[in-house]
């Protein structure tokens, strides 16, 4: 009877550490954490400034007829500059003679005047010469300059004062020269000059540029 009591005894005590051991439950496992994730943010340069009266105009690069690069921020170094995005339609083609008037009147007095035509080059080139534009200009026919200035108006007129402030934005087509002649007066403010009657000088140009009418002879 000892003998078998000694026994059970014995294996029990070779069997008990396994059965704890299986017993016990394993340590969870740490669970690795997880990366961050965060929006990207929003690029400066990519969704640009906002374009508005008292703010910086935006960096604007283009190439004129001769593959010369034009740069806003130089030119508005120099002086106060008007971007004009436009086309050759009938009512910008009404409209573009206020605008010859207004750079003609104020250039000698610092004024850049830059008109981005938004078609393809042979068709401005034709225009250009018919029209005889007396500005500086250049063609960007996919439309990136409006973009840039954030407007998907056609014809849009940026009026940028020296440094690079912008000063007035104006847009729409007026034919009837009243919106060349509301920017023609804040030029002259910009320029401390005199206020130039656009209508008036493009009347009288018309007026000359006219072939005068034949007078009926005299019956006899």
């Amino acid at each position: 009877m000892s003998r078998l009591l000694f026994a059970v005894v014995a294996l029990g005590l070779v069997v008990s550490p396994r059965m704890l051991s299986a017993a016990e439950p394993a340590p969870a496992k740490a669970a690795k954490p997880k990366p961050a994730q965060t929006k990207p943010a929003q690029s400066e340069a990519v969704a640009g400034p906002k374009v508005a009266v008292g703010e910086q105009a935006p960096a604007f690069k283009i190439k004129d007829a001769a593959g010369k690069e034009i740069d806003l921020a130089e030119l508005s170094a120099k002086g106060p500059v008007l971007v004009r995005l436009t086309c050759g339609c009938l009512g910008c083609d009404r409209e573009l003679p206020y605008f010859q008037e207004l750079h003609a009147a104020y250039k000698d007095q610092g004024l850049i005047s830059l008109a981005v035509f938004r078609e393809p080059d042979a068709k401005v080139e034709a225009y250009v010469q018919e029209k005889k534009l007396n500005m500086l200009y250049a063609v960007d026919s996919k439309g990136e300059s409006w973009k840039v200035f954030q407007t998907k108006t056609m014809p849009s007129n940026f009026l940028i004062a020296k440094g690079g402030k912008i000063i007035n934005i104006a847009q729409g087509c007026d034919p009837s020269g009243l919106l060349a002649t509301k920017i023609s007066e804040k030029v002259a403010n910009l320029v401390d000059g005199e206020k130039v009657d656009l209508k008036a000088k493009v009347a009288a140009k018309t007026q000359a540029e006219t072939p005068a009418k034949p007078t009926p002879s005299a019956k006899k």
